[in-house]
């Protein structure tokens, strides 16, 4: 057990996070979105200038407020489609 009583394995069955990459986020987002959409939903230049995965991912690891909006994005693109619905524009 760890030191505040959780075990280092514990699963995170609420975390719709949990076991998904920063790739995969990324992945899904442009397949869902496109890559000129969510370069509007999330202001940054690697979405907006020459966007390649790679070139995100290079970004996102090393930017936290930027992760944060795309998984938060993520997450809301997961809620759309659970009620098979698609996320709005400006969102």
């Amino acid at each position: 057990m760890g030191i505040i009583g959780f075990s280092m394995g514990t699963e995170q069955p609420r975390n719709p996070l949990h076991g998904v990459t920063l790739e995969q986020i990324v992945t899904d987002l442009v397949a869902h979105f496109g890559w000129a959409e969510l370069g509007q939903q999330v202001n940054i230049r690697c979405f907006k200038d020459n966007p390649s995965v790679q070139s995100s991912l290079k970004f996102l690891r090393k930017t936290p407020w930027a992760r944060a909006k795309v998984e938060s994005l993520y997450l809301f693109m997961l809620r759309e489609k659970k009620r098979g619905g698609r996320a709005p524009d400006g969102a």
